[in-house]
Formats: C-alpha cells, sequence, structure tokens
C-alpha cells in the first residue's frame, strides 16, 4: 500500500549528525550549506516525526535504532514527552542510541527487564519494492536486528534516496556481514565463490586497521553482482549458516512501514 501525504516542510535552519560529534553535540550541530544538504535533512526529520507520532503513544516501549535519521526522532519522542508527559522507555540499539537516549533525558532500558517491544523505529540504508532492507552502514546491524526482531512493529524513517525499486540501486556500499574476526577470509571467499561479487573488509576511518563493531566483530561488505535481484531470504538464510557470520545487514520480511521524507515537505508511506 502506497499513499503520499503533504506535510509542512522544516524550516530552513537544519540539525545535521556528524560522525565525530558526541550526542549532545548532534543536538546543536547546525548546517544551513547546500539547498541539497537541507532537503536531505528536511526529508529525514519530516519521516521521523510522522512516524513517532504516529506509533508512540503513552506506556510504549520504543526501540530507538542507529544512525542519522534517528537523531530526529529520538528529538521528536523528547519533545512529545514534554509537552505530553507520555511515559516511555527506549531501546537502543547500539552506543549511539544509548548516548541519544540519555541525552534527551528519555528512559533507557534494556530487553531483560522489557524483552516484548511495541514497535522499533530505525533508518535503513535501502529499501526495495518489497520491503526487503539494507541495514548496518553504520555497523549496527547486530543489535538493531536482534531489537527489530522484538518489536511487535519494525518502523523505517528514512529519506527519498533511500527508496528503490531493487537493492543496489541506490546503494552502492554493498550488504554489511558481521563477522567473527578470526572467520573473514573464509567467509569472504565462500560468499563470492558461492554468489559472486566482491566482498571488502570494512576499514576505519580514525584508527589504523578494521572497523571493529560494538560487539567485537569485523564487518565484511558484499558488492553483490547485480543479476541478484530476488531471493533475499534464503540467501540471508544461506549466508547465516557459513560459521563465524554473526549477522547480516539483510532485513527480510522485518519492516512493518516506510516513511520516505521527499524534498518538498511530503512524505511517502509503504506498508508490507
Amino acid at each position: 500500500m502506497l499513499r503520499q501525504l503533504l506535510i509542512a516542510p522544516v524550516g530552513s535552519t537544519i540539525a545535521k549528525s556528524y560522525i565525530n560529534c558526541s550526542s549532545k553535540q548532534v543536538f546543536k550541530c547546525f548546517s544551513t550549506s547546500s539547498p541539497s544538504a537541507m532537503s536531505l535533512e528536511q526529508a529525514k526529520k519530516i519521516a521521523a516525526f510522522k512516524a513517532v507520532d504516529e506509533y508512540v503513544r503513552n506506556d510504549t516501549v520504543v526501540g530507538v535504532g542507529s544512525g542519522s535519521t534517528v537523531v530526529y526522532a529520538v528529538q521528536r519522542l523528547a519533545e512529545r514527552v514534554k509537552a505530553e508527559g507520555l511515559r516511555l522507555v527506549c531501546i537502543p540499539t547500539s552506543f549511539q542510541a544509548r548516548q541519544l537516549i540519555i541525552d534527551a533525558g528519555l528512559v533507557l532500558g534494556d530487553l531483560e527487564q522489557n524483552p516484548r517491544i511495541d514497535c522499533a523505529i530505525d533508518g535503513a540504508d535501502e529499501v526495495d519494492a518489497d520491503m526487503v532492507l539494507i541495514k548496518g552502514g553504520g555497523g549496527c546491524l547486530l543489535q538493531e536486528k536482534i531489537v527489530a526482531s522484538c518489536a511487535a512493529q519494525l518502523i523505517v524513517i528514512a529519506d527519498y534516496t533511500k527508496d528503490s525499486k531493487r537493492l543496489g540501486e541506490q546503494y552502492k556500499k554493498g550488504i554489511p556481514v558481521e563477522v567473527v574476526p578470526m572467520a573473514y577470509v573464509p567467509i569472504r571467499d565462500r560468499i563470492a565463490a558461492k554468489y559472486g561479487g566482491k566482498l571488502q573488509l570494512r576499514m576505519a576511518v580514525a584508527k589504523a586497521g578494521p572497523v571493529v563493531t560494538d560487539n567485537g566483530n569485523f564487518i565484511l561488505d558484499w558488492h553483490f553482482p547485480e543479476t541478484i535481484v530476488n531471493g533475499w531470504d534464503e540467501i540471508n538464510r544461506d549466508i547465516m549458516m557459513i560459521p563465524g557470520v554473526v549477522e547480516t545487514g539483510l532485513f527480510v520480511k522485518m519492516a512493518t512501514k516506510a516513511y520516505f521524507g521527499l524534498a518538498d515537505g511530503s512524505v511517502i508511506e509503504r506498508s508490507a
């Protein structure tokens, strides 16, 4: 089901998150650079605000995803808690999400005390026409998938650049595969031998060596062949059977609804 809703455009001063900012700084960093950058941040914000307004009610346990779009979701959660007195418990999917929750003054929870989540709100690197997601561009795929699996509903928030007919159409960085460090070479070779494409060990930017996830693992980014356009459920299951694979960034049959913010201030909604 697809429908488009018109929302008043966000103001010209747009919050912009930076990788090197702390979560407190994220709320204080602002940019009025180029119109395209402003439009992209507007799109993220209107999608996040609409999702929070439609799915979060009083006494809700909310899974809080990771990434730049989720910053706006946390902002809206904090605004509504202050304005409406909502009682919420927020379950983080990463160190970043945890800090955002704390710094926004929201109630931080965990899966030990809250194993059942009412809704998880998270971003995506790409969403195809069948609501299959690529996630994990920020390295948080394992905890994101755990939280999503505990949620009655997974709500995706994204800007218009993440909306695709097929995976790989817009997002060119590949499908993340989180792996135990000692096994990354045999895993790389097995996936490439069976499905083709190229797998690259994700390297860190501010440190020497590979990216290390919050769970102490490595990430292989699989640049899969363009000939693979469907069958992601089977592919995901097959990759997960390889010893040493911890999780993949393929989210198949998990998303309930997706909100894509557009540059003109409207939001496209897609339901599974």
